[in-house]
């Protein structure tokens, strides 16, 4: 549980429906969860992109590749291994990457009214990939209770360490059984001004576009259907630290392409209907039906000026049913869903001169291509007696690829595949309490995971870590996860803290391990199940009331973590620290809010990271984002404050990194900003 992940007061009590798929509240979850409401993210935060909402999170290292690539690691997991839903809906497809990738950067985060973060595996609720964490953005939605209203906000930030501007225009109206809501965002990046040394990186802005609506009807009491709508259209976001641009720091090194440039957009379409109290046997049903589209072109000039264009284009067809019922012991939630892949790739490779060399067989990954993923799932929730509740669940999971456009990393021939996979998961949770009280309660799970091998694990034919190539490989086998959790909750009025630990283990995980081979001029890399291993770590955070509006919030989060594998092409088992892993990590806040009105507040934040020199040899080997011997610690300090003038009019201003520091984010390609002023201005109508 995250008290420091929202600034409610401590008398509130948010309400989650990311762990349970059911609406219950935050204290009584069986996970280590966190709410960030819309209010604290983007006007008091000032997020500028969604994965920043949480980076104040305990156990979450936000990597950032480039100043529009941001991947959260969460328990030492990133990339395919950890799950972002939309209302619901799967983000992830079957080209997401294991490493950091930029797809989370794609929802827009001013069109987000909550982000709900469960820490741990969600496995049997939500399906693979949901092993680090799961995440779920919730649009805003607009109640139907009262008179017809119609209403609009502004809201204008600016940034000094990177000259951006950050506009957004909403409007809506609400009949009392309809209701329509119509919104629009315009992001302009300058490039990053790091710290008082490194000074401006260069290519490191690029420019956003995102439209969104959604219709309400109301069809009787406690029956909902929904329509909405959203895109998202990220232009010129370049990977600087790949080229000869990129960033020399602490002893990394440019890398050498001339160019590489990304765009990608994505839009969801989707259709939901919600229903309660529909019979005695059936308390609630949830069903939705989407169609996702998620895009990317990658414009590269290597050394040589050759020049490569490529990208994907993903659409996904997707449905999942949610229903809840009483059980002879207690309260079943129980349904399924399924996710549709077609995937088209290309890459077109041209000579110095302009004139075409070649077009290949595929893109990033296998061309006209198809991915299945389906499921169902039933937990039963059981109070033991008036103290504890258990949380008995099971999944069953079938996924398959199929492609017939596969390049052949022996002879670059077309190849062809055609593999399914199914496995069967559960977990046991509970929760209890320890005292009369109930102020005191203890938590813990076992859960299991299982991720199938997706379509960039197959037939990923790209660029991997710095001079290497990953190819394809065919024949993988799915990763299997056992996670062990435990930790003390205390929720008194006036003090609320969480402690937890977790044990992970890992089994045939997929890693990228050198062949020997040169392709294209790159060293060989492709996958294997060589992975066994295991992560652990502890987080605790807090907050508490100190009177007339002043109250300290703070979190502190430590990993550990080895995996035997095979880093070069001998067979040779070597036990190494799990790449990438967050270093210690810790917050404290002090914020005043005005006691009565509310309508002033302030904050002190202090944020530090210890050095990180637990490296991996892919670690070691990544010279253009990791310094030779590890990446240094740092501590930087953030004043922000605020001033509701009324109801309708709001003022957020902050002075982040005050000493004007250098450092980077274990594992970025890009440093943080320096000594960055920003201000954000919000106006409802």
């Amino acid at each position: 549980m995250t008290w420091a992940a929202t600034d409610a007061p401590l008398d509130t009590e948010p309400v989650l429906v990311t762990g349970s798929r059911l609406p219950e509240l935050r204290a009584a979850s069986t996970y280590s969860v966190g709410v960030i409401d819309a209010d604290t993210a983007t006007f008091e935060r000032s997020a500028r992109t969604f994965p920043d909402v949480l980076r104040e999170e305990p156990s979450v290292m936000l990597q950032r590749t480039g100043n529009a690539q941001a991947s959260p690691y969460i328990r030492g997991f990133t990339g395919f291994r950890t799950l972002l839903l939309i209302d619901g809906i799967r983000l992830n497809n079957s080209v997401f990457r294991d490493g950091p990738n930029q797809y989370w950067g794609t929802v827009d985060v001013l069109a987000i009214e909550r982000t709900e973060v469960v820490r741990g595996p969600g496995a049997v609720l939500h399906g693979p990939d949901s092993i680090g964490g799961t995440v779920q953005a919730i649009t805003a939605s607009r109640s139907g209770a009262g008179e017809p209203t119609a209403d609009g906000r502004a809201l204008y930030r600016y940034a000094s360490a990177e000259d951006s501007h950050i506009g957004r225009l909403e409007g809506g109206a609400d009949s009392g059984d309809i209701s329509v809501s119509l919104g629009g965002s315009i992001k302009r990046f300058g490039d990053v001004r790091g710290g008082s040394v490194v000074g401006v990186q260069p290519r490191t802005g690029y420019e956003e576009q995102d439209i969104d609506g959604k219709i309400q009807w109301r069809l009787k009491p406690g029956m909902e259907l929904i329509l909405a709508h959203q895109t998202v259209d990220q232009d010129d976001a370049w990977r600087t630290h790949s080229t000869v641009q990129g960033l020399a720091w602490q002893g990394t090194r440019p890398g050498s392409n001339l160019t590489r440039i990304l765009d990608q957009d994505r839009s969801l379409t989707y259709v939901q209907w919600k229903a309660t109290d529909l019979a005695p046997w059936l308390a609630s049903a949830h069903a939705s039906l989407s169609h996702q589209r998620q895009a990317e072109a990658e414009d590269r000039v290597r050394a040589s000026r050759v020049r490569e264009r490529q990208g994907f284009d993903v659409q996904t067809l997707g449905s999942f049913l949610t229903l809840e019922s009483p059980s002879p012991v207690g309260r079943w939630v129980y349904g399924g869903d399924f996710y549709h892949d077609w995937v088209d790739t290309r890459l077109r490779r041209y000579n110095p001169d302009g004139s075409l060399a070649l077009v290949d067989i595929q893109g990033p990954v296998a061309d006209d291509a198809s991915y299945d993923l389906a499921g169902v799932f039933a937990e039963d929730r059981i109070p033991l007696g008036s103290r504890v509740e258990l949380s008995v669940g099971g999944r069953y999971t079938f996924a398959a690829a199929r492609s017939d456009r596969v390049k052949s990393p022996l002879n670059g021939t077309r190849m062809s595949v055609d593999r399914s996979w199914n496995a069967a998961v559960g977990h046991l949770r509970g929760i209890g309490a320890i005292n009369d009280g109930r102020t005191w309660h203890w938590i813990a799970g076992v859960s299991q995971s299982f991720r199938a091998p997706n379509l960039s694990d197959l037939t990923r034919f790209d660029i991997a870590e710095a001079g290497q190539l990953e190819t394809p490989a065919t024949q993988l086998s799915p990763e299997h996860f056992l996670t062990t959790e435990g930790g003390l909750r205390w929720t008194p009025s006036r003090v609320q803290a969480e402690a937890t630990y977790y044990r992970t283990f890992l089994s045939d995980y997929i890693v990228r391990t050198p062949t020997g081979g040169v392709v294209n001029g790159l060293a060989e890399v492709t996958k294997r199940n060589a992975g066994q291993g295991w992560i652990q770590g502890v987080e605790v955070s807090g907050r508490v009331d100190l009177g007339h509006g002043f109250s300290l919030r703070g979190s502190t989060s430590w990993q550990e973590g080895e995996l035997d594998s095979y880093p070069t092409s001998a067979p040779i088992l070597v036990t190494e620290p799990v790449s990438r892993l967050m270093p210690w990590t810790g917050s404290l806040a002090l914020r005043w809010e005005e006691p009565s009105r509310r309508r002033w507040w302030a904050e002190v934040l202090a944020f530090a990271a210890a050095r990180q020199d637990r490296l991996a040899s892919a670690d070691k080997a990544d010279t253009e984002r990791i310094p030779p011997g590890g990446t240094p610690g740092y501590d930087v300090y953030t004043v922000r404050g605020g001033w509701r003038v009324n109801d309708r009019l709001g003022i957020a201003l902050a002075v982040e990194n005050l000493a004007d520091r250098d450092y980077r984010v274990h594992g970025s390609g890009i440093n943080e900003p320096g000594r960055n002023v920003w201000v954000t201005a919000e106006c409802r109508f």
